[in-house]
């Protein structure tokens, strides 16, 4: 404890004690794709501004980092970054890797920025990596191996990623459950954890610390916006990408493609969506009689994009301190308002 000051935090059971590093503390508000949290933290910042109390918004999203990309990544509209200032979008090029430990180190730093400004920070995405490292710590995982990561390249050329997958969920299962089986990336740095260490990476990520770096932080509840019906959220995901074909997602990744220096094993091309639009690009390219398979693109990218969604949800309930609300029912929004403002006055009101 750092001040000696204790206030309420909500969580699924209620009420529970929690050190306040501040009186400004944070708010989180977690959730799968297009389930509504960047409107409910706008609504958030212009309830507090209503009280004349300033937010910022920190953007926990891994794929929100990566310049250039903005129509398959969904950011924030300019109305909607002119409206409440927004931090971690559009700091490093895609060609980067950006990790949950440097997230949590950046967070840190920001949330302290943001305090000496007399705002409260809002911690608002849904990259579920990054809220565990900012609940739980993270453990000192093993160094990348070279060796061991040219053996998993070379049996994954010979089986193929999903029978890498396959491998993965008989040693770690509970890190195969959240991953795509096409997710060559962290299906191969899984397995090296595996093989270096001896154990599975999940138990990395499920040690719990003294005090992790969120509670250092004050923060006061993590919000979980979740669909009690999935249909809702189906449409929704459908709606969006229909919405982002119309903007112009392809020409945005025929962009980055004629970059030159871009390729399908970077994180950023990873992302959902524009995995999906190079692959039909690929083909166009390699048949350039064939039409354009809009509609095999329309298809996968929601798939994938419900996968995506499936795997955030299945995170979020593993982690009890959460604060759900079904973002599908009509009064979601003043619910997390409600309860987000009723968590600030506690805070508050215990910090004197």
């Amino acid at each position: 404890m750092t001040d000696g000051h204790w206030f309420l935090c909500f969580d699924l059971y209620g009420f529970r004690p929690m050190t306040a590093a501040h009186a400004l503390p944070c708010i989180a508000i977690a959730g799968p794709t297009a389930s509504g949290k960047t409107a409910a933290a706008l609504a958030l910042a212009e309830r507090l501004a209503q009280r004349d109390q300033k937010a910022e918004i920190i953007s926990v999203d891994s794929a929100l980092v990566y310049k250039g990309m903005d129509i398959g990544t969904a950011k924030p509209t300019a109305a909607e970054l002119a409206a409440v200032p927004h931090h971690l979008i559009d700091i490093i090029d895609p060609l980067q890797a950006y990790s949950a430990a440097e997230f949590v180190r950046d967070t840190q730093t920001l949330v302290a920025e943001i305090r000496s400004r007399q705002a409260i920070p809002l911690l608002v995405g849904g990259t579920m990596l990054y809220f565990k490292a900012l609940m739980d710590g993270l453990d000192d995982m093993p160094a990348a191996n070279p060796e061991v990561r040219a053996m998993l390249d070379a049996q994954a050329a010979e089986l193929g990623w999903p029978a890498m997958h396959a491998r993965l969920a008989e040693v770690d299962p509970v890190t195969a459950a959240r991953l795509a089986p096409g997710d060559s990336q962290r299906i191969q740095r899984a397995l090296e954890v595996w093989h270096v260490s001896g154990k599975p990476l999940s138990s990395f990520h499920t040690t719990m610390k003294k005090s992790g770096p969120a509670e250092q932080m004050g923060l006061a509840t993590l919000f979980s916006l979740e669909p009690a019906e999935r249909a809702w959220l189906h449409q929704r995901i459908a709606l969006r990408f229909d919405l982002m074909l119309e903007q112009g997602f392809l020409d945005e990744v025929r962009g980055l493609r004629a970059r030159g220096d871009l390729h399908l094993d970077l994180p950023s091309m990873r992302c959902v969506g524009y995995r999906q639009a190079w692959e039909v690009l690929d083909a166009l390219e390699a048949d350039p009689c064939k039409p354009l398979d809009m509609a095999g693109l329309r298809e996968r990218g929601i798939a994938s994009t419900r996968q995506l969604a499936k795997r955030q949800i299945t995170w979020l309930r593993s982690m009890p301190q959460r604060h759900a609300i079904a973002c599908d029912a009509p009064s979601a929004q003043q619910q997390l308002l409600d309860a987000a403002m009723a968590a600030i006055d506690a805070a508050q009101q215990a910090a004197g």
